[in-house]
């Protein structure tokens, strides 16, 4: 017996065959830039608005930074890659990456996520592999700031002071990195350098683009929530009843 789906769900499949339809019976017009991304996009995106998509991409670009200044620590720091029990960076990465976006805890900190890891992970007491803790620590804090997802849709709802306070934390974490030692004076983990033989400060200006991506976000956030109180008061003021469904 085939069962009917339910009208909503109708309607959304429905929208997005014709969408999709009609996107690819205008594919002969060439050099039309609307087309070619109709064609190119996913289903899903058809549920999002211009904010989820924009969120759903900076967390993308986000995680992606973070992985890349992983794999710039554990070329920084090969005593924490040792420590890790892993052979290569590669590896080792991926571990912390399954962790993140599968919303699991790493081994090593003990089952601590988001604020509680990272103050953890940068803690003199620390003795496992700082690179990966301190990386998941940033990672699983971003995707808790987020709603602990890593895509948005048009149910979702994304708090704006949290992702801003990802942002102040981001850059309080940058400090703790480049400033917080060990007792024989040397760094918890290499990372910036400014030194006689050259600078280095790819690490600070990867963590400036996190930071810029979360406050650009919080911007359009706040900007949506207030378009959204916006109406509600030119409904009042123009006394127009409010949809209900």
């Amino acid at each position: 017996m085939v069962r009917a789906l339910p009208l909503h769900r109708y309607r959304i499949r429905l929208l997005a065959g014709l969408l999709l339809l009609c996107a690819s019976g205008c594919s002969h017009q060439d050099g039309n830039d609307f087309f070619t991304q109709m064609r190119e996009g996913k289903p899903q995106e058809f549920l999002q608005t211009s904010v989820d998509r924009m969120a759903t991409l900076t967390m993308r670009d986000n995680l992606d930074s973070l992985y890349l200044l992983m794999s710039k620590l554990y070329l920084r720091n090969p005593d924490e890659l040792k420590k890790s029990g892993f052979l290569d960076a590669r590896t080792a990465g991926k571990q912390v990456r399954m962790a993140i976006e599968q919303q699991q805890s790493l081994p090593t900190l003990g089952g601590k996520k988001d604020l509680a890891a990272l103050r953890f992970a940068m803690s003199p007491e620390f003795l496992g592999d700082r690179v990966g803790a301190f990386i998941y620590a940033i990672g699983s804090m971003l995707v808790t700031a987020h709603g602990n997802r890593l895509e948005f849709y048009m149910t979702d709802a994304i708090n704006p002071t949290f992702v801003s306070n990802a942002a102040r934390n981001i850059e309080i974490a940058t400090w703790i990195l480049s400033q917080r030692q060990k007792q024989d004076g040397q760094p918890l983990l290499f990372s910036n350098e400014i030194s006689e033989e050259g600078s280095n400060l790819s690490f600070a200006v990867e963590f400036g683009k996190i930071v810029a991506r979360l406050d650009l976000l919080t911007q359009m956030l706040d900007e949506r929530y207030r378009r959204i109180g916006l109406n509600y008061a030119q409904s009042l003021l123009f006394l127009n009843f409010l949809p209900v469904q």
